[in-house]
């Protein structure tokens, strides 16, 4: 069973691993998408977490792209007749969630699901959580010195409260579900050799592709 770690060096379960997509207008518009009306959800199995430095890129895929990400963690089951606020998240962090973007776009041509452009190992990179509740922060990456992707969570299409409603009429909420909120404008193409700086707020990361 996979865990996520907090800075206090305690550890807790994953269960399921829920993406939100399409949460910010401006990256809609960067990959010429279409405005869902309500969060679009996919989900990843929890062998593509990991919260290593070194990420390995799948070798099925020549278009790798980084997606950053306000991540929180849900620490207790949520009754199916309750309705879920901020009180059942205990810790948030920064996340990537990376795409296999050739694969996802063949795959969208198809009316397949997304799967193997979003669950393969090491495509949901994790940093140690933050105990409490998260509020309006912001998230960035550098990739080889260059900011890539730079924005704040208050842009959010849909907030934190309104992913957790929805979620949980859609599936229910139980401990140890993970949420990727969903990525800012200026997600691109990762190599290997790149090195990686992911940033919430003034805490930062250092994350090496190979």
């Amino acid at each position: 069973m996979k865990h996520i770690t907090f800075k206090d060096g305690s550890t807790a379960p994953v269960n399921n691993i829920y993406c939100i997509g399409r949460s910010y207008a401006e990256h809609i518009s960067e990959l010429g998408n279409t405005p869902t009306g309500e969060p679009l959800v996919f989900l990843k199995p929890t062998t593509a977490l990991t919260t290593d430095n070194t990420l390995r890129l799948p070798g099925y895929s020549e278009d790798i792209h980084h997606e950053v990400e306000l991540v929180v963690y849900i620490d207790q089951d949520v009754a199916d007749d309750q309705i879920p606020d901020l009180s059942c998240i205990t810790g948030y962090g920064i996340g990537l969630d990376l795409t296999a973007r050739d694969i996802q776009n063949a795959l969208k041509t198809k009316g397949m699901p997304w799967t193997t452009a979003k669950g393969f190992r090491h495509a949901a990179w994790l940093s140690v959580l933050t105990k409490g509740i998260p509020t309006t922060h912001q998230l960035s990456l550098m990739v080889n010195g260059d900011i890539r992707q730079d924005d704040s969570t208050d842009k959010l299409l849909f907030d934190i409260t309104y992913q957790l409603n929805f979620l949980h009429e859609k599936f229910g909420l139980r401990q140890g579900d993970i949420i990727y909120t969903g990525t800012p404008k200026g997600v691109g193409r990762l190599v290997s050799g790149d090195t990686l700086v992911a940033k919430l707020d003034t805490e930062s990361y250092t994350i090496h592709i190979v």
